[in-house]
């Protein structure tokens, strides 16, 4: 099982919105977000919250995932 970063920190500072407007903007929980944007590598991730923050970032999921290790 391959290990991803989520790109949640970069997107929202080039958008200049903190973590909680993130999680208001997009609908998933300000604690998966933070969650999410902290951690260095996840091994799960729900498609659903990945889905509604490629969405309101305005990216293709691919560009909001970084693969660490395959």
């Amino acid at each position: 099982m391959g290990l991803v970063r989520l790109k949640i920190r970069e997107l929202a500072q080039e958008k200049g919105w903190t973590l909680k407007e993130v999680s208001d903007r997009s609908g998933v929980i300000y604690s998966t977000v933070r969650s999410y944007a902290r951690r260095s590598k996840l091994s799960m991730v729900d498609y659903t919250a990945l889905y509604k923050l490629a969405r309101t970032f305005d990216v293709m999921i691919e560009d909001l995932v970084e693969i660490v290790e395959e």
